[in-house]
């Protein structure tokens, strides 16, 4: 089927860009599904001879096919118009027109009916669709001429005839208009006869079509074509708010389907009790405040005299009535609460019938992970300057000497290769009160030389080291110490307590190195 007659774009479908394939009918409204179509007639009867054409949008009309013509739903026709003639399309035909027309025009006389003339040929197309594509332009400018009049109304359609010789207009107005300099003013810019058609809001919207707030085409545009008058009782029945942006559609007016399920919910509510008694009970009275027709509950909101204040108590119809009843006979229960539908039906909830193996179910069961991953953080590194570093076996500070890194060295493990070469002799800290003495390098070759650790504190050797300046003035010492004289050094050596862990025995290569405890007792000492 062709969407040559669409008209929201000019012959061109919008939206769903379906081409004219869609279920609806593609871009036409009122669409009509033939069910019988498959069914064939019995013998000796001939099929009904009134069909149902469609013109642009919802405009349907039933012509009589006198001439015979083999008809199917989607052929264009020329039918008789006054003047002249008219293009359209074939929506239903057969026994299905028979039952369209006993539902849509009881009163509709078959003699009086219009004929269809011929099938259409390419030339009443053609002409057809280029009147067609001038209607948008026509309608813009009549609204022009309409303001420049001052008229009050609102031009919403324009449907050109077939031959291209008449143009109807369509308008809203809130009541009577005179649009007879209108009238003049159009014909002599269009060159055509005018005739003006005025329409309601929801036949406006059933023209245009639109989509609904419910996601779908609108019913009016579909398949509604009987308008029945909506009133705000229908919200009232059906528990909504009476919000008028929400219960207004397309049209400005109430939505028609407001009035689908009313007569569902006028039944249900005739087992319900009034909503303007009030319930009283020997705590206070029970205003009504909603009603849920689909869960059968009464919501009252009791006010009493508690410091907590009033509360919502859900009731049944049936509870309700029996306090109406009471309320009547001047008696009163002593709590509405009491009669709570909403805390009788409660049940306390049900374990699952599977059993949580993994622990999926769990909501707590990334925490821990979590947290372990928190607790972990990155470990510093240690300043090189550590005090405990000579006692432990690692590398002194960077700052140091190479020859205290190379003892170090020498101290750390055994398996390290010797340097080569033979080193120079330093100074002996074996030796007793003499610091400037040369040790033998053959005397810490023997099994019974002991460690530096093991001596008395007042025997530990000691290197003295240059002393700044600053410091000196700042003590009142002169600036160099004779080398003899190490009362000073000896006091400071024994107040400092002896090192608990003992140091491995150092490698007998001839020479012994002075102890960095040594040289730091001298920087303290100095």
């Amino acid at each position: 089927m062709g969407c040559s007659s669409c008209g929201s774009g000019g012959g061109i479908p919008r939206g769903c860009k379906s081409n004219g394939t869609c279920s609806s009918g593609g871009c036409n409204k009122l669409g009509v599904f033939d069910w019988l179509a498959n069914m064939q007639l019995p013998s000796g009867k001939s099929q009904f001879d009134i069909v149902e054409i469609r013109f642009k949008n919802s405009r349907k009309s039933f012509f009589r096919n006198l001439k015979g013509f083999e008809l199917n739903v989607g052929d264009v026709v020329v039918v008789e118009a006054s003047p002249g003639y008219d293009v359209g399309v074939i929506s239903v035909v057969g026994e299905l027109s028979r039952i369209q027309l006993q539902k849509k025009a009881p009163n509709f006389k078959a003699h009086e009916a219009r004929k269809i003339v011929r099938h259409a040929t390419q030339a009443d197309i053609d002409k057809w669709v280029a009147a067609r594509k001038n209607e948008e332009s026509v309608m813009h400018k009549a609204r022009e001429i309409a303001i420049q009049l001052k008229l009050d109304m609102k031009i919403s359609d324009v449907e050109y005839q077939g031959d291209g010789s008449k143009a109807t207009f369509y308008y809203t107005a809130n009541g009577r208009v005179d649009f007879r300099q209108l009238i003049k003013d159009m014909a002599e810019n269009f060159r055509v006869r005018i005739e003006m058609r005025q329409i309601g809001a929801r036949q406006e919207s059933a023209r245009l079509g639109g989509i609904g707030s419910c996601g779908r085409e609108l019913c009016c545009s579909t398949w509604l074509t009987d308008f029945r008058s909506v009133s705000t009782s229908a919200a009232r029945y059906q528990q909504l708010s009476l919000n008028p942006q929400k219960l207004a559609g397309q049209c400005g007016k109430l939505k028609c389907c407001l009035n689908y399920e009313l007569d569902g919910y006028i039944d249900e509510l005739k087992s319900f009790p009034s909503t303007e008694i009030k319930l009283y009970s020997k705590k206070g009275s029970g205003i009504h405040i909603k009603t849920d027709v689909f869960k059968r509950l009464m919501w009252y909101l009791h006010q009493t005299d508690d410091k907590s204040g009033p509360a919502l108590v859900a009731l049944s119809p049936e509870r309700a009535k029996e306090i109406i009843a009471m309320n009547k006979e001047k008696k009163k229960p002593e709590d509405l609460k009491d009669f709570d539908q909403a805390t009788i039906e409660t049940k306390a909830p049900t374990t699952p019938d599977y059993s949580n193996v993994v622990g999926q179910d769990d909501l707590n069961r990334f925490d821990k992970k979590f947290a372990k991953k928190k607790k972990r953080k990155p470990a510093k590194k240690r300043p090189s300057g550590n005090t405990n570093a000579a006692a432990k076996g690692k590398e002194g500070n960077a700052s140091r000497s190479i020859d205290n890194k190379k003892s170090n060295d020498v101290k750390g493990g055994s398996n390290k290769p010797k340097p080569k070469g033979k080193r120079p002799a330093r100074k002996n800290p074996n030796a007793k009160g003499n610091q400037n003495a040369k040790g033998n390098p053959t005397e810490n070759k023997t099994a019974d030389s002991k460690p530096m650790d093991k001596r008395p504190a007042g025997k530990k050797p000691v290197k003295r080291r240059p002393v700044d300046k600053s410091q000196e003035v700042e003590k009142g010492k002169p600036n160099v110490k004779s080398p003899g004289n190490n009362s000073s050094d000896k006091k400071t050596s024994e107040n400092k307590p002896r090192p608990k862990k003992k140091r491995p025995p150092r490698k007998s290569d001839g020479e012994k190195k002075p102890n960095n405890n040594g040289n730091k007792n001298n920087e303290k000492s100095s």
